[in-house]
């Protein structure tokens, strides 16, 4: 009797085997872009771990930045993946892309992110009065540029990203006129660039003004002050002049909801319905991502172990976008 259940249990843990061979075949190799702010790096290599560890995927993390991986997707149908990617810079691309059925927006990752122009917590306790972009602009002298004291500083998104394109709109003379009132835009370089920027107004207790968004651990850690552009919001203008640099008379516009979607592939989601209906799932909102955000922070720590982390201690959030066998795999992983 024992020979047979002990018989019984090779040939079910073949079969389970066999099972999970052939789902990782099914799913093969995966591209995913990792782009390069926390948020990302951490919603990236979220997805990389569960992939693996509950489709059996072979998961290659990719740089990449919204309008250069749209392109890729578009031309190459790779990469797969991108997890977080922040559509208001790009939606009319994003949309041509869609309707040509290239890729597909399989959820919207977070729902309750936004995005604008802030000012540092020194400047806006010591000058409570500065409470819209144009109060501030009218004080170049707040905010010296480092290169020439007699302008004033706005902190720009970093070359290449999608965000510069809205700024670069939002500053030009038929909108909030950033050179005709006396300041610069300037270039932080790189994600890293633009947090040193904030973090050293911080402790010289300098004044600050420039682009960020939430979710992010800068927000919560440094208590920027979120600016009012007073103005509304007109969706052609934004569409078809912010988010155009060949439009050369954008109008004064706020900053709209910000779509941030998961886009996929069309080719890969019609060969992968599970993992579509996963993404499908797949979602946050800023507080709950922004305390993994503030831990890799205050840890120095990268998007892998910002993931696990998130994993660890928010159980209650993750386990509804799986099956509880894909739930115990990915427990059994971590």
């Amino acid at each position: 009797m024992l020979k047979k259940v002990f018989a019984k249990g090779l040939v079910a843990a073949a079969v389970m085997g066999a099972s999970m061979t052939a789902m990782a075949a099914d799913c093969g190799d995966v591209s995913v872009v990792e782009m390069s702010w926390p948020s990302a790096e951490f919603a990236a290599n979220l997805d990389k771990i569960i992939l693996e560890e509950a489709f059996g995927c072979n998961v290659t993390l990719v740089p990449g930045a919204a309008i250069t991986s749209l392109a890729s997707m578009e031309a190459k149908g790779r990469p797969h993946i991108a997890p977080e990617f922040w559509a208001n810079a790009v939606i009319n691309q994003l949309r041509k892309a869609e309707d040509a059925g290239k890729v597909e927006i399989t959820t919207k990752l977070i729902p309750d992110a936004y995005e604008g122009w802030y000012v540092s917590e020194y400047v806006a306790d010591k000058f409570p009065e500065l409470n819209t972009v144009d109060d501030v602009l009218k004080r170049k002298d707040l905010f010296p540029s480092k290169e020439d004291p007699s302008k004033g500083a706005f902190v720009n998104c970093p070359s290449g990203w999608s965000c510069q394109v809205l700024n670069d709109g939002l500053i030009k003379p038929s909108a909030y006129n950033l050179e005709g009132n006396g300041f610069v835009s300037v270039d932080p370089g790189s994600g890293a660039g633009l947090d040193g920027t904030i973090a050293k107004s911080y402790d010289r207790n300098e004044a600050w003004f420039g682009y960020y968004w939430q979710p992010s651990a800068v927000i919560s850690k440094y208590e920027l002050k979120k600016l009012d552009f007073v103005d509304g919001y007109d969706q052609d203008n934004w569409d078809n002049c912010v988010s155009d640099p060949e439009c050369d008379t954008p109008k004064r516009s706020r900053f709209p909801a910000s779509d941030v979607f998961t886009v996929v592939a069309s080719e890969f989601s019609q060969g992968h319905p599970e993992i579509v209906e996963y993404l499908k799932k797949r979602a946050y909102n800023s507080d709950q991502v922004g305390k993994v955000l503030v831990y890799m922070l205050d840890n120095q720590a990268d998007g892998e172990t910002g993931a696990i982390e998130f994993l660890q201690t928010q159980e209650d959030v993750w386990t509804q976008w799986l099956s509880p066998e894909a739930v115990a795999k990915i427990k059994d992983a971590i």
